[in-house]
């Protein structure tokens, strides 16, 4: 089955009544608050739910990066980017306007070696971020 994704309660209840998914990950700021209620009802029907309030994502190039933090966010979650490429190749004036970027979102910039675990690549413009693809989330 796949994983879908909720992105507010009501959401979530249609979603887990409809049945016709495996996993149901509540992306809301408030979902912390529903993940207990709503994942028992989940388990009536064999959904599992979960709910996370950040994200790990490895970023493959400063292009990538670039173009990440210039689409439009689709999560509340904070985005722990993790650079796999030579930071130090980037021009100071333009990582810190990167970083600026990037805390306006409520995300961060950090050194691909602090990387422990994964939710999703942003590798060249070709390839689009998990949600596009529908990679169902790490739990």
């Amino acid at each position: 089955m796949t994983s879908k994704q909720a992105h507010s309660r009501d959401e979530a209840l249609r979603l887990i009544a409809a049945a016709d998914t495996g996993s149901l990950d509540l992306n809301y700021e408030n979902g912390w608050q529903d993940v207990a209620e709503l994942d028992g009802l989940g388990a009536r029907r064999g959904i599992r739910v979960t709910y996370r309030s950040h994200e790990h994502i490895a970023v493959h190039s400063h292009d990538a990066l670039v173009a990440g933090l210039t689409r439009p966010k689709t999560t509340f979650r904070r985005r722990n980017l993790y650079c796999r490429f030579d930071l130090g190749s980037v021009a100071d004036r333009e990582l810190v306007a990167l970083e600026t970027r990037a805390m306006r979102q409520g995300d961060y910039i950090l050194a691909g070696h602090l990387l422990a675990s994964l939710d999703d690549v942003w590798g060249d413009a070709a390839t689009p971020p998990a949600a596009a693809r529908s990679i169902p989330p790490k739990g």
